[in-house]
């Protein structure tokens, strides 16, 4: 069958290639493979920066954001033939810490776990696919255009949880929500926040295109004049970071109402300088009991929150998201940038 791979140590070794058809293990089920999304983890490790093939192999299958249909599945597992499915990302390591013990491999504290298709495991890009049954997800039949969307909303809706985890500290009842950053993650950000009743504030720096329109088709309020201009009306409760550009950053964390929570999502690119005042940020956090958290990855019940999301939200508006759907054969194209990206996808 055809698989998108590489070599992880070497960059321009992307290629559609042949590989063994999946052999299900006990416990497993066989998924055909519809589609994958792409996102700036895809293209970094297709640049060589990060990424491991599994062992005893020198190419990854690539691929994390999943899409699939059953073609066969265990008995009693719970899934049947023709369910659409996402697979998880990631797995506990094989001695697991504690909070992989626990489930929590999205929490893991050794950084032994492993990923489909980032470290050591191959990923969801070929025609098919075999994922054990716990760590696979059944999505609404309804889904089946939009259901690729499922692993990015996972990360939001643990995004979301854990702004309310450090809220519950105290009395916690947010109205405002910023959310910086208008990509695949800003978006799906957006759409919890609007699905909370939340009044939703979403910042980017186009003035057109479809991200906008999106925005305002959520009844929120697209803002592309800076984080200062955003809040100047209303300091929001809650900003969910998405953009990782350390200027937007530390803006938001200084822009909060008081005891705000600020979750980053957003990862940044090192070696950037950037002159602060952080005493006078560290006295603002301090003295309104503010909150700074980060937050990547996803488990099972980030997936089962997501998809219930994704379920309850307006399809056509999920529709919207993915800009560009572009073949297996032309992959390429799917990795060269156009200016009204938001989510690309490969049909498989």
């Amino acid at each position: 069958m055809r698989a998108l791979s590489l070599r992880p140590d070497r960059p321009g070794s992307l290629a559609v290639t042949d590989v063994p058809d999946p052999e299900p293990a006990e416990g497993e089920l066989l998924v055909e493979g519809l589609a994958v999304g792409v996102c700036g983890t895809d293209r970094e490790i297709i640049a060589g920066e990060y990424g491991t093939a599994p062992p005893g192999r020198d190419r990854l299958v690539l691929g994390h954001e999943s899409l699939g249909r059953v073609r066969s599945a265990p008995d009693g597992s719970g899934f049947a033939s023709g369910d659409l499915v996402v697979g998880v990302v990631r797995r506990p390591d094989p001695e697991p810490c504690g909070a992989c013990a626990h489930g929590q491999f999205d929490m893991c504290r050794n950084g032994r776990y492993t990923e489909r298709g980032i470290k050591e495991l191959d990923g969801y890009a070929s025609e098919a696919w075999r994922v054990p049954a716990e760590y696979a997800v059944r999505l609404d039949p309804a889904l089946s255009e939009v259901g690729v969307l499922l692993e990015p909303t996972s990360v939001v809706a643990k995004a979301w949880e854990q702004v309310d985890l450090v809220g519950g500290r105290s009395w916690f009842e947010p109205e405002r929500v910023l959310v910086t950053g208008a990509g695949p993650i800003g978006m799906l950000a957006a759409m919890i926040g609007a699905q909370r009743g939340l009044d939703v504030h979403v910042l980017d720096v186009v003035t057109d295109g479809p991200k906008p329109d999106l925005v305002r088709r959520l009844g929120a309020t697209y803002h592309h004049d800076g984080v200062a201009e955003a809040v100047r009306d209303s300091e929001p409760d809650v900003v969910i970071e998405a953009t990782g550009v350390s200027s937007v950053i530390f803006e938001a964390m200084g822009a909060t109402n008081h005891y705000g929570v600020v979750c980053l999502t957003g990862v940044s690119s090192a070696g950037r300088s950037l002159r602060v005042d952080l005493g006078a940020l560290n006295r603002e956090i301090v003295l309104e009991n503010d909150a700074v958290v980060g937050s990547v990855n996803a488990n099972q019940r980030h997936y089962r929150a997501a998809a219930d999301a994704l379920t309850m939200a307006d399809q056509d508006w999920l529709a919207g998201l993915i800009t560009r759907r572009v073949p297996l054969a032309e992959f390429e194209k799917a990795f060269q940038p156009e200016p009204d990206d938001i989510k690309v996808v490969l049909t498989l």
